[in-house]
């Protein structure tokens, strides 16, 4: 499986967890990788400094246009790393922008797309960016939103959050691979076993299952309260928060998840997300 393999998913859905996942099952380390490491074996394709060194006039500042012609310059770069599989995080939408594709196809070997209910990322991505719930969830119910560049990442193309999941699995492929958050969470061994057959690696159980040990949430809070993670953000109290799933059960008032549900009832009813 040779070129760019996705890791792909709307923000705070899991997308660092399989990262962490993969680096402690790939290098099988005698203990667990350093969260702060995850760029050793999975390239962010949206970090400045990618961009800068194909036009080192580039500022955060600089037009999307230029940003949407350097993408496919980056993306062959990050294809180039290696001469197998390179394993990329994106937050992108499988969209187009401005004519320009988010995603280069022509390069890519395969993805692993990550979906969890709206109803929880909700509460997971209000506390990641400093917003309040209300304000999330109008976000993740706007087409066509996308992000703000900063010193360290060029805008990103997110969608509403039924445009992202859309995007990326309305045409089921043999290249692609759906996993769901919650399953990842309920059935650790199951998911994890399944991304192995995605990648086809053949690998031992022990193999996994040190994996999974070693990148379980417990693990990644615990690192991140020895060591702080460079993730996240300047106004959330951690990164690694919850990690649970249904906590909107408690969070959310009726008019709120309503409204999530009126949004995203599609995409909802397509992964077993609508409330009873």
């Amino acid at each position: 499986m040779a070129g760019i393999v996705w890791l792909a998913s709307y923000p705070k859905s899991g997308n660092t967890w399989l990262r962490a996942f993969l680096h402690n099952f790939l290098r099988d380390p005698e203990r667990s990788h350093d969260i702060n490491k995850l760029t050793d074996l999975t390239a962010g394709e949206s970090m400045t400094h990618l961009y800068r060194a194909q036009d080192p006039a580039l500022d955060r500042h600089l037009t999307d246009e230029r940003v949407r012609e350097l993408r496919p310059l980056v993306h062959r770069t990050i294809s180039r790393s290696s001469p197998d599989t390179v394993l990329v995080k994106t937050h992108n939408a499988l969209v187009e922008d401005g004519g320009y594709p988010l995603i280069s196809l022509d390069l890519t070997a395969g993805a692993i797309y990550i979906v969890r209910n709206p109803l929880d990322v909700v509460i997971s991505h209000s506390h990641h960016y400093g917003a309040d719930l209300d304000a999330t969830i109008d976000l993740l119910a706007s087409v066509g939103t996308i992000t703000n560049p900063s010193a360290t990442h060029v805008a990103e193309y997110h969608g509403s959050w039924s445009e992202h999941v859309h995007s990326w699995t309305s045409r089921p492929s043999p290249g692609l691979h759906v996993m769901r958050y919650e399953d990842m969470l309920i059935a650790p061994y199951k998911s994890f076993a399944a991304v192995d057959r995605f990648l086809q690696l053949g690998s031992p159980r022990d193999r996994l299952e040190r994996a999974i040990r070693r990148s379980s949430f417990k693990v990644l809070q615990e690192q991140e309260k020895r060591r702080g993670f460079r993730e996240k953000t300047d106004v959330a109290e951690r990164f690694f928060r919850a990690g649970k799933a249904g906590q909107w059960r408690t969070v959310l008032s009726q008019a709120q998840v309503d409204r999530v549900v009126e949004a995203h009832r599609d995409q909802m009813a397509r992964f077993g997300y609508l409330p009873e």
